[in-house]
């Protein structure tokens, strides 16, 4: 692999990770909710996550996918009904907003971690997306495991700062979001933004 490449590859992914999706939309809203206590584990939950995905795209379960209705359709409906549910938990929030303060709501990292994590993971659209993006970036007539492994290791710290700039950046605004009014419109543009997502995940076709 040379190194235009690999610089190619990068510029692409940033512009991919950039873009607020469900797992940043996941990551801003407990960074807002828990301060700084939230940062590692988040930043974590999706390191994993996206190294999950990643794995299950290199060793075939994208191709499982894309290939069999029943487990896409299964997976599918796992992610997009946990999507749903944490949609709809922000917009029931939106109504009723609590104020940031500079107590910690009570809520363990390992529960932070895990939500996070099976909202990066359980995305079967993510996992074909890597199906698809990854050998593009893939020199022929090259040893391609070792290829796939250092675009999956750059792919993974790429989303480690992105997911840790975002954090870091919803924590320093966590006094803006402290207005009710602002908390509301958060939690109502979240939530809808999420639950879209699910849906979409529902009805997404093969």
């Amino acid at each position: 692999m040379s190194i235009e490449l690999w610089l190619a590859f990068v510029a692409a992914s940033v512009i991919l990770l950039v873009i607020p999706g469900p797992t940043i939309l996941t990551v801003v809203s407990y960074s807002v909710a828990h301060g700084r206590r939230a940062n590692i584990p988040l930043v974590a939950a999706v390191a994993l996550g996206d190294s999950t995905a990643l794995m299950l795209s290199i060793f075939g379960l994208g191709t499982l996918l894309a290939a069999s209705a029943l487990w896409f359709t299964v997976i599918k409906w796992v992610g997009g009904l946990y999507l749903l549910w944490l949609g709809i938990r922000l917009l029931r929030a939106g109504g009723s907003p609590v104020v940031v303060s500079s107590r910690t709501v009570p809520v363990s990292r390992w529960a932070l971690f895990v939500n996070t994590y099976l909202v990066t993971a359980l995305n079967p659209k993510g996992i074909m997306f890597f199906v698809a993006f990854l050998p593009q970036f893939v020199t022929p007539r090259a040893d391609a495991a070792r290829q796939l492994l250092i675009l999956s290791v750059t792919f993974v710290t790429l989303a480690m700062i992105n997911a840790a700039c975002y954090s870091l950046f919803a924590t320093t605004a966590r006094r803006i979001m402290s207005s009710s009014r602002v908390q509301r419109r958060f939690n109502l543009s979240g939530g809808s933004l999420l639950t879209a997502a699910g849906l979409w995940a529902l009805l997404a076709k093969r």
